[in-house]
């Protein structure tokens, strides 16, 4: 089954009553008492963490706005935090850009990117018929300051039912952050929350993802169906040695019943496992001997294909690493995720 879907070029709502995307259905914040509404991280983290892991809290990487309309439009404005749009080798419609996708029979399906070109942005989009929800995914390397959406006169929108499902929290680095998907929607969290069906919580932090013990006790606070620990990259072999088995102990103590899912780092020609996936391989085994339960590894085996093309650089997943990554992770999450 095909779907069409109709890019506006022209904007049809004079006057439109706009409506702040973080007053709906907000998906993947694990927090409430936030600086700005579309931190990933609290107020008072900005005192615990390192500045470089605070100001990619500000990065809005899987936030989703997720709501209910009838109308045949949709009309979307937002205002980013970084005048720099795009990286060198990870493009703006990613870095900054903003996806919209559609919930249809059999799924949740694409519909239009809104491609920024300035600080403040505008798109309108057709939308398909026969939609029961939608879910526009922020930019994945900047952050926004707004959000508004807004539908044509005498339309309804409204913020969608949340999630009876607690979400998967995953940590990690820049590849956990999405880079570098062409679009917000492809960063594999991303995908493997929709194919799911459950709601995820990015907090991925591009280079530091480094697993100190005042993320770990932020982590903590979360009540996630399964925490999803993905810092390899970002981490000396001494540093996976000294601060994975703490980590997870400390999210062991605080959430004795919740699956922790160790992932070893991903290689594009499938070098598996490297020297910090075998130290990875050896904790899991301490730990276990120590009796902590409810562990779980993912390994890194075929992760991108084992053809070399799944990155940009040797390192960061194309669109294609990242859904062979999104495959792997559903593989290994759906058994370990509420069953309904």
């Amino acid at each position: 089954m095909t779907f069409a879907f109709m890019l506006l070029s022209t904007l049809s709502l004079a006057e439109p009553n706009w409506v702040e995307a973080h007053t709906l259905l907000l998906e993947g914040r694990g927090w409430t008492d936030v600086a700005a509404p579309y931190d990933r991280l609290p107020a008072r983290a900005e005192k615990l963490v390192r500045p470089d892991v605070w100001n990619l809290s500000r990065n809005s990487a899987g936030l989703c706005a997720r709501f209910v309309t009838g109308a045949h439009s949709l009309r979307c404005q937002w205002t980013l935090l970084s005048t720099n749009l795009d990286m060198p080798h990870m493009p703006a419609t990613g870095v900054s850009g903003v996806d919209l996708y559609a919930r249809l029979q059999g799924g949740w399906r694409f519909v239009a990117n809104g491609r920024p070109t300035a600080q403040t942005n505008e798109a309108e989009w057709g939308l398909p018929a026969g939609a029961s929800e939608y879910r526009l995914y922020l930019p994945l390397y900047n952050g926004v300051s707004s959000v508004k959406l807004a539908v044509p006169e005498g339309q309804t929108l409204s913020a969608a039912q949340p999630s009876a499902t607690r979400p998967v929290v995953v940590y990690g680095t820049s590849i956990a952050q999405g880079g570098c998907a062409s679009r917000p929607g492809l960063a594999a969290v991303a995908m493997a929350g929709r194919r799911l069906d459950v709601p995820t919580i990015n907090l991925g932090f591009s280079g530091n993802g480094r697993s100190e013990p005042e993320v770990a006790d932020l982590l903590a606070e979360l009540n996630p169906s399964v925490f999803v620990l993905d810092p390899l990259w970002n981490m000396s072999p001494d540093e996976v040695s000294a601060r994975i088995p703490p980590f997870v102990r400390r999210l062991r103590a605080a959430r004795p019943a919740t699956p922790i899912l160790l992932v070893e780092d991903s290689q594009v020609y499938n070098q598996v496992p490297t020297g910090k996936g075998r130290l990875l391989r050896g904790i899991m085994d301490t730990l276990k001997a120590e009796g902590l339960t409810g562990l779980y590894f993912l390994s890194a085996e075929g992760m991108l294909g084992i053809d070399g093309e799944g990155t940009v650089d040797g390192c960061h997943p194309n669109d294609l690493g990242f859904a062979r990554q999104a495959e792997a992770y559903i593989k290994a999450l759906a058994p370990l995720l509420p069953q309904p």
